[in-house]
């Protein structure tokens, strides 16, 4: 190795980032860094071993292939190790370290921001290895991800996405919950104090995009945030958060409905990426000529925030769609319903997911797209946690709009504003439940103030723009679809 940095204080990730070409200081004090790929490179990532996951996968010879190269490529140019820890408490606490050129010191500090501090001693368990600029010389891939889950190992090549560095050790760690026995959910997690006076924790679960850090982030009966992406939960209820920081999607990012967020991406040590900056250095979070997929790393210290262990009980599960239909903005699922719905993973995709995800309506169970292996063993799981904690309230709420996607100017969208209040009306017991005869799922049966009554009631809706035989072909053929995908997926 031409020169291995370890562990650099801030000041020093900051000096080189200042070399880079292609970092831009911001108005802030702090830099944006306009990479060459945008988003998670889903269709490039695979999983080292001879045998069946349900997932793409990378024979053991070729990674061995793959892995010399990427060492020997190494051995000729400066990286930078970040030391730390994925999970504060025992016995969801990881070591890890990040391997990552110097040219790319950007991911470095951005990992920095996101680990907890490491141990005296740090042994690392899991690795990630990522050399931008090394392209691989494999099937004439533009770009690799090789999950070598036996050496708890991820190598990446050929993408300069920090994404990939983040969800690189978490999927990992996915694995790691698992075989302790809990499931790593794809969410965020707060805590609030519940009418009773007893503290609670809300989990938050939901693709990148669909307003799952909004969500988190917002306070609602003054709660308060601990997790923005990944948490563990177990049978037993516990529940344990993953990083200590924040990587939060900045396009349309506004002061007024995300407040936190905003003020926090504001100091000099927060970092963005992809973010638009012009010549004078002024944030741009509405222009996506480059993306719609900006994002920025925050630590959590710059937010008022729940100290991340020992977290209380799990009193609702909030999954989140972003639906543009006949989805109500908020609905109560029953148990046999909310192992379904925690499977069928509904959503439209965002730029988060690259061009293949961007608008399209999706299934990823979970909302996980970073289980490591078949999913059903996931709804399993989660089926397991739900009958050992019955007293969880499953929830699912709607984040996109009622009668059509956004654009439409006859859509009903449901707002920042909206979510927050219905989510506030759930906490303080407001909402008085009432079947829905379609779906079996309970709505709202009393208005709550500040909502308009179409998006808890989509039927009306549809009643009164006299779209009701559209409204029953979709109710007829969402109940086919998700019958043959739950299927599927089950086999």
């Amino acid at each position: 190795m031409a020169k291995l940095i370890i562990s650099p204080p801030a000041q020093l990730l900051r000096r080189l980032a200042a070399q880079m070409p292609n970092a831009l200081l911001t108005e802030w004090g702090n830099y944006s860094i306009r990479t060459r790929i945008t988003a998670r490179s889903n269709q490039f990532t695979f999983f080292v071993t001879n045998e069946q996951t349900g997932h793409p996968c990378l024979d053991r010879q070729d990674y061995e292939i793959i892995s010399r190269n990427q060492d020997a490529y190494i051995k000729k140019n400066d990286m930078i190790e970040i030391r730390g820890m994925i999970g504060l408490e025992e016995p969801v606490r990881a070591p890890i370290s990040l391997f990552v050129e110097t040219a790319n010191v950007n991911i470095a500090a951005m990992q920095s921001q996101l680990y907890f501090s490491p141990q005296e001693n740090h042994q690392s368990i899991m690795k990630v290895i990522y050399t931008p600029n090394l392209f691989p010389d494999f099937r004439d891939l533009p770009a690799l991800i090789a999950v070598d889950f036996e050496n708890y190992t991820t190598r990446i090549m050929g993408t300069d996405y920090f994404g990939e560095s983040k969800k690189g050790g978490l999927r990992m760690w996915n694995k790691w919950v698992y075989d302790l026995g809990g499931l790593a959910l794809h969410a965020g997690c707060k805590t609030y104090f519940a009418p009773s006076g007893i503290e609670k924790a809300i989990v938050i679960i939901g693709l990148s995009g669909t307003g799952k850090t909004t969500t988190t982030f917002n306070s609602h009966l003054g709660s308060l945030p601990v997790q923005d992406d990944f948490c563990a939960l177990f049978p037993n209820g516990r529940l344990y958060a993953s990083e200590n920081g924040c990587f939060a999607k900045t396009y349309g990012l506004d002061v007024t409905h995300e407040p936190e967020i905003y003020n926090a991406l504001k100091e000099p040590d927060s970092w963005l990426e992809n973010v638009a900056v012009d010549n004078q250095g002024i944030v741009d979070y509405f222009n996506g000529s480059h993306t719609t997929n900006g994002r920025g790393t925050f630590t959590l210290d710059k937010i008022k925030h729940r100290v991340p262990y020992n977290l209380p009980e799990v009193s609702h599960i909030i999954i989140l769609n972003r639906n543009f239909d006949i989805l109500p903005g908020i609905v109560q699922l029953k148990p046999d319903q909310a192992i379904e719905y925690f499977m069928l993973g509904e959503t439209t995709g965002t730029s988060a997911g690259g061009q293949a995800e961007a608008g399209k309506f999706l299934r990823v169970p979970g909302t996980n797209p970073f289980f490591h292996t078949y999913d059903k063993l996931q709804g399993q799981r989660f089926q397991s946690i739900l009958e050992q904690n019955p007293e969880i309230k499953v929830i699912l709420m709607n984040t996109g709009c009622v009668g059509g996607k956004s654009e439409d100017p006859c859509a009903m969208k449901v707002k920042i504003a909206h979510s927050s209040r219905l989510l506030e009306a759930l906490l303080d017991n407001e909402i008085h439940w009432t079947d829905d005869l379609d779906f079996g799922y309970a709505t709202p049966e009393n208005l709550i103030p500040g909502i308009p009554e179409e998006i808890v009631n989509p039927k009306c809706y549809y009643r009164s723009k006299n779209r009701q035989v559209e409204y029953d072909k979709m109710v007829e053929d969402l109940k086919l679809s998700r019958r043959d995908y739950l299927s599927s997926i089950n086999e």
